[in-house]
């Protein structure tokens, strides 16, 4: 088994297509063919206001989720290399708190706008959550990690189903406005809070998200480290975990929904199990497989996939589109406009993709 797995390559670009203009394109398409799968498809494209689980609050926690699996495989390649476990987790942390660092700058750091600037970010949250997770990777035994995520997860739980905001005036303890998530941010996050009164990527969210993370460092380790087993016999069990958690996931939802904005361990367990039957899903078709050819295009975006979320920020793509594809979108009639620009903003960002690693150029944090 190559010590690099293309799966997840492929699988990260599939999952950063979307923040790619995958998710406009298609939007566009779901509009133009009303009374479609395509239309169906669109209505899962828009998070969920509060509670409730949408195809499109998959996305981060599964990014969240491949860092994690990638982990194990960077790890046992530093050991081979006699690398000591202390520089192992300076490296963790210092990618971490560089991965905080530029989710300040993304939110407009470097505008010293400091009153309303946002501290908390989605590239913040992946790097203190992979981060706290790998450590315990590192320093636990697995009986002990275990121990800390069901802790995480039912403590979590009795928390926000107990304690409420003091300022909440009788509202739930699982709203937005009476949650002790959202005080917390309120009392200790400076600056802006992305909804107002509540941060989706607040501090003490950040904690049912380390879990996250560590499904996927375990998911990882299981691929790795198992050499008794098949191939397809892993698959199929990771595909069968992520099944039963996500039926897990919607039966905690009766008691603690399903909510991306507080990260609810019902949350972690669906998000979590359909992270993982993808991935099963991907890695036995790639891997085991080795059905390929298909994957290039998603492999481009998936090897330089924070480069193009930051590039996405920075600069600004509706010149060079106008520029190169000006002349092809003015012959589109009214109802195929939008999706003609949407194709062409994904294919300006995956050529720009794909001359960095033509160049050999890949952003590693």
């Amino acid at each position: 088994m190559n010590n690099r797995l293309l799966s997840l390559d492929t699988l990260r670009g599939f999952d950063m297509l979307f923040i790619m203009g995958g998710d406009a394109f298609f939007l566009c398409l779901g509009a133009l063919l009303p009374e479609t799968v395509f239309a169906d498809f669109a209505q899962q494209l828009e998070h969920k206001a509060w509670d409730g689980f949408a195809l499109y609050d998959l996305i981060f926690p599964l990014f969240l989720f491949i860092a994690g699996v990638s982990f194990p495989f960077s790890m046992a390649k530093s050991q081979s290399l006699g690398e000591p476990q202390q520089k192992v987790m300076l490296r963790v942390l210092r990618r971490g708190l560089t991965l905080v660092g530029l989710g300040v700058v993304y939110n407009g750091l470097l505008d010293f706008d400091f009153e309303n600037l946002r501290i908390a970010s989605v590239l913040g949250r992946i790097g203190l959550a992979w981060m706290l997770a790998a450590f315990i990777y590192i320093r636990c035994s697995r009986k002990i990690a275990l121990t800390i995520a069901l802790a995480i997860l039912w403590g979590y739980y009795a928390l926000l189903s107990i304690v409420s905001a003091p300022d909440a005036q009788g509202a739930s303890p699982l709203s937005m406005e009476g949650s002790i998530v959202g005080y917390i941010d309120r009392m200790l996050l400076p600056g802006k809070l992305h909804l107002g009164i509540h941060d989706p990527e607040g501090i003490l969210s950040t904690f049912p998200a380390v879990v996250t993370a560590m499904l996927g460092i375990y998911t990882g380790d299981f691929i790795r480290s198992v050499k008794s087993w098949s191939e397809h016999k892993k698959a199929a069990l990771l595909l069968l975990t992520g099944l039963i958690l996500i039926g897990a996931g919607y039966a905690w939802n009766e008691l603690f929904p399903i909510n991306k904005n507080l990260w609810t361990s019902s949350f972690v367990c669906v998000a979590g199990g359909y992270s993982m039957a993808l991935f099963a899903a991907f890695y036995w078709i790639i891997d085991v497989m080795q059905w390929r050819k298909w994957t290039f295009f998603f492999r481009i975006i998936g090897l330089n996939s924070i480069t193009i979320y930051l590039a996405q920020h920075f600069l600004d793509c509706s010149k060079p589109i106008k520029t190169i594809f000006g002349g092809t979108l003015s012959l589109l009639p009214d109802n195929l406009y939008a999706i003609g620009y949407w194709t062409c903003y994904i294919a300006l960002c995956w050529l720009f993709l794909y001359f960095l690693y033509c160049k050999k150029v890949f952003l590693k944090v």
